[in-house]
């Protein structure tokens, strides 16, 4: 694949996709081909699933139905829009991949790391280039989530000790992976934009 393939993770109400955005924006004004996306979701048929999982009662499903669908929703994201992205040489940027279902899922909601894990190498098989931490305080991430409006709120609705759990699981993660760099999430958003900027750019190349 001739492409650069990042992602952005963190707990509700880090900033993350409002920092893959602006990340976009300064890629583009520098003449780079990006292709901005989003998990779940990013294809027709991972929008749809999108809805399944993220609005109703929190204990709408169980961890391990949830983590089919979000393998689905990224099976077919990945067929219809990363491939395709990144063979045009694209720099793709995907708020959330795998590491989200790796927390949200397999850490925050029971032991399912090693199911989670096994789906992704059957079904997947695809790890970012660079993964983007954008890290901030439960407490703030889940007051700034709940004040969005919107539907999406469901895992926002687990309350501040999921937050928690999720804030430790994202940096047991970046501390075991190469591929994450972590950013101070509760700057103001130019400040952790020109960060990340910074960070992103000698990767590129």
């Amino acid at each position: 694949m001739a492409g650069h393939f990042l992602s952005f993770e963190g707990i509700d109400g880090s900033g993350k996709s409002t920092q893959a955005r602006l990340l976009a924006d300064a890629l583009r004004a520098r003449g780079r081909s990006v292709t901005l996306t989003r998990e779940p979701g990013g294809s027709p048929g991972a929008e749809e699933i999108r809805r399944l999982v993220l609005e109703g009662d929190p204990d709408r499903w169980s961890a391990e139905t949830e983590i089919l669908l979000f393998t689905a929703a990224r099976r077919d994201h990945l067929e219809k829009t990363i491939r395709p992205a990144l063979a045009r040489g694209d720099i793709v940027i995907t708020d959330r991949f795998a590491d989200s279902t790796r927390i949200y899922q397999g850490i925050t909601r029971g032991d399912l790391v090693a199911t989670v894990d096994r789906l992704h190498d059957l079904m997947i098989g695809t790890e970012p280039d660079l993964t983007i931490l954008v890290d901030i305080d439960p407490a703030l991430g889940l007051s700034r989530a709940r004040a969005r409006a919107g539907t999406e709120l469901r895992f926002e609705d687990m309350g501040l000790d999921t937050q928690i759990r999720m804030r430790a699981g994202f940096l047991d993660l970046a501390a075991r992976h190469a591929r994450f760099r972590l950013i101070d999430g509760a700057r103001d958003a130019d400040a952790v934009a020109a960060d990340i900027l910074a960070t992103v750019l000698p990767h590129l190349g």
